[in-house]
């Protein structure tokens, strides 16, 4: 079984992209049984009185249009005691991988890193839905294949 959580800032736009994405991926492989796949913020703000938002609108609009829905997501955020439950932390940008590292305190198996060797740009900022997505599906894509090698 292999465990991934996809983790951003508030999890309502890249973080829930990249859990869809990669849940679709093991699913049309039939391999979905081999996977646990979820997505988490480092920030409370998307979070009110313990209940997350739901996906932010034009990231949901952007996975409907490739056929994945995300319905009933909403934003959850990332504990210090998850560090036990996943093998890997796979961050949108390097700010996330920071605030992931002060959660956890330390990472002593290595499992906190970038989904890219890059940052991938928060379209919640930029309006650039289609291009995370695009950025998102590739690290995904790579992400798979390791998988499977291993």
């Amino acid at each position: 079984m292999k465990r991934i959580m996809f983790v951003c800032h508030g999890n309502i736009c890249r973080s829930p992209m990249a859990e869809f994405i990669m849940k679709d991926m093991v699913s049309r492989s039939g391999m979905a049984k081999q996977f646990v796949i979820a997505s988490c913020a480092t920030s409370s703000e998307e979070i009110f009185a313990g209940v997350g938002n739901p996906v932010y609108p034009r990231a949901r609009a952007v996975l409907a249009r490739h056929g994945l829905s995300c319905e009933g997501k909403r934003a959850t955020l990332l504990r210090r005691d998850d560090y036990d439950k996943y093998d890997a932390f796979l961050c949108m940008d390097s700010a996330n991988v920071a605030s992931t590292l002060r959660i956890f305190s330390a990472d002593p198996q290595n499992k906190v890193g970038r989904l890219l060797d890059r940052d991938i740009s928060d379209p919640w900022y930029t309006g650039r839905f289609d291009a995370a997505y695009r950025d998102i599906y590739a690290g995904c894509e790579s992400l798979f294949e390791r998988l499977k090698q291993q």
